[in-house]
This record gives C-alpha cells, structure tokens and sequence, in this order.
C-alpha cells in the first residue's frame, strides 16, 4: 500500500475518527486506526464496538486533488502514536507505504517514521446497515436536535435505557426526548420526505455527544438510517454508526401537565443570569435549591440560602403573568441547563402547583419543551 496526501486531510479524518477509539477495548487490534487505500481515496476506520466512526478522503474532489499515487491496500497503525506523528510532521505533504511485513514508513519533508503496523484482515468487519428506513435532515438542525435534548439524559447505570435519547418518527414528526426522571427535554421537527415510523429507538447519549463533535454545522444532508439494533448517520465523507439502547423507553408524554395555574412571560436570558447568581449559595446542596416568589408589579424574586454560609435574593422583572400567586423551589442546575440550550429571547413557564412538574417553552416556538420537577424544601 502508498499514498500521498495532504496533511490537513489527514489530520481531520485521524481526529474524527479517534473519537470511537477507547484505550480498554473489548478486542486489543481496535486500538487501532484502519487505514484502506483504494483507487478513488482513503478511508479511516476507528470502532470501540458501541461506535464506530469511517472518514473518507477522496483521491480527487471539484478539481482538487486530495490523494495521490495510490497504491492499494489496508494496514492498522497504533493510535497511541500515529496522530501525533501526523500533527507534528513538518510539511503539508505526507507520503505513507507499507511493506509485505506491514511495516510502514511515513515521509514529510526531512522527516520519517517507521512504524510497526497490524494486519487488516484482523480489523472486525462493521456491519453493513440494510435498511429502507432511512430519512435525511440538514446537520445543523440535528445539531440543534442534540443540543436541546442531550444534557438531559441520566448519568446512573441503574436504568440504563434513561442514559440514552429517544427518538420517534411518527406522522412525519421527528421527536427527540430526554430524561433522567427528575426532568425531560424534548423537541419535534417536522420530516416531509419520508414515510417511515419508528417509537423505540434509544440512541446513548455519549454516541449523541461524538456526533455533535465530528458535525460541522452546515446546511448539507445527513442521512440517518435505523435498523432493530444500530443506527447510522451518514454524510458526503463521514460514516457514524452506533448501537442502541435495548428495552422500552417509558412514555414520557405521560409527564407534561395539560393545565396550568400560573403562566409567566419572562427573558430568558435575566432569568437564567439572576438564577445563576442565586445558585453561587447553593453549591453544597445536592440539588443546588433555589426559590422562585411571584410578587406584584410583575416581579418575581429567586431567592436562596444556606444555613453555614448565607442567603441571596434577587428580583427579575417579568413582561406578563397569568393566573395564581406561587411559590415553587427546584434544582438550579436543571434550569439552567434548560435555559441555556433555548435559543429565543423570551420563554413562557406555565406551572400546575407548587408540588407539580412546570413546563418551560419559548414564546414563539412550541417545538421545543422542557420539564422539571419542583424541589421539597419542608
């Protein structure tokens, strides 16, 4: 196998596809990064058997040439070394080969490393995704799919289905739901092109949190295919497959309240600033408790305190309110968490009771729902 290519190519593929890569894996050659030469490019291979991650660099694209005498073959380089071989070679041009005994020799400029390579034929073969079931979105919208739903998912193994994100596709909705019991994040967007209609399937968030990474944001296409126990996203150079979740993730429409008592009308960005201040005091608390007060004169006050180190108070003012005074405690974490990833200046949180789940949207957009659940201070 010999090729030449371009450094920056590289280097990009190398660091997408490390991001699979896990220095315990179950089998010792996926340490390892899959290196295949044909005659229309490279592909770069890393897997850790939950992920596993296919860069493609073609040999030529819109005129530019990527990659150049290519002689085919495949070989496993170390992962431990051969990244920063790559970042650290001197010049923007690299030649590789390797030999019979799968040693290979990297050139740059006055550079050369020989390493000592793995057999390919040993590398697992990825499972080839047949399936009709696939649909298409443009990545920045499955990037912000991600964003408003991911952080929400439970960092405990003790139910491991909560760890991951359910996705839906029903009536040409998309539906993305998280939760880890004590809060939901959830958002729809309509799919137009397709008619397929999946309910169970439960993508790990830490597969979820790759994709973000590897994602340029862009208008482009990615391609999402489902089967019963894998799913893969695909674009024009990137091939991102990940297991699934098994068992059922729990209905979770069951929690949004379909009433409400009180409605405020508040910017996103003061509320989050003010409760972000107010929790500076409950650090030491597991929960970080902060309160919220309606007032008059459309006022609401976020208050906490801690008995050994102090308390704060603070007033937001708020454009509108609806309905019954209250009085409500809950997790400053969680709302904050929800409020960051809303894009929109001004959100509407509707609660049923102070002992009830309360709903944060924002005004102009109801695709996107996030629900927390109040906080016992008695």
């Amino acid at each position: 196998m010999k090729f030449v290519i371009q450094r920056d190519q590289l280097m990009t593929a190398v660091q997408n596809v490390m991001k699979a890569i896990s220095s315990r894996p179950v089998v010792a050659i996926l340490t390892g990064i899959k290196l295949e030469a044909r005659k229309d490019g490279i592909t770069l291979t890393g897997s850790d058997s939950d992920i596993s991650i296919e860069s493609y660099i073609p040999a030529e694209e819109e005129g530019i040439i990527h990659v150049d005498h290519i002689e085919e073959g495949s070989i496993v380089l170390q992962s431990k070394y051969f990244p920063d071989i790559v970042r650290k070679l001197p010049e923007q041009i690299v030649e590789i080969e390797v030999d019979e005994s799968l040693k290979v020799t990297i050139r740059s400029g006055k550079a050369e490393f020989n390493l000592n390579g793995q057999d390919a034929a040993e590398y697992p073969q990825l499972p080839k995704l047949q399936t009709d079931d696939s649909f298409e979105l443009p990545i920045d919208l499955l990037k912000s799919l991600i964003k408003q739903t991911v952080f929400a998912v439970s960092t405990m193994e003790t139910r491991p289905i909560l760890t991951g994100v359910n996705m839906r596709l029903a009536d040409q909705t998309l539906t993305f739901s998280a939760t880890d019991s004590h809060r939901l994040a959830s958002r729809t967007v309509p799919v137009t092109e397709t008619t397929n209609e999946f309910s169970n399937v439960v993508v790990p968030g830490k597969s979820l949190n790759e994709l973000n990474k590897i994602m340029d944001d862009s208008e482009e296409k990615i391609q999402i295919s489902v089967t019963n126990n894998q799913i893969l996203f695909r674009t024009k150079h990137l091939q991102f497959l990940s297991r699934l979740l098994d068992g059922n993730y729990p209905e979770t429409s069951r929690l949004i309240p379909d009433a409400s008592k009180t409605i405020l009308y508040v910017s996103t960005k003061d509320l989050l600033h003010t409760i972000d201040r107010a929790s500076l005091l409950a650090k030491e608390e597991r929960n970080n408790v902060v309160r919220l007060t309606t007032k008059n004169n459309n006022m609401v006050e976020i208050a906490s305190n801690h008995p050994e180190i102090g308390n704060v108070t603070e007033e937001v003012s708020i454009s509108s309110m609806e309905g019954e005074d209250l009085k409500i405690s809950f997790s400053s974490k969680y709302m904050i968490d929800a409020l960051k990833v809303i894009d929109y200046e001004e959100v509407k949180i509707a609660f049923t009771g102070a002992m009830r789940p309360f709903i944060i949207q924002p005004v102009e957009d109801d695709s996107i729902l996030q629900l927390i659940l109040p906080v016992r201070t008695y």
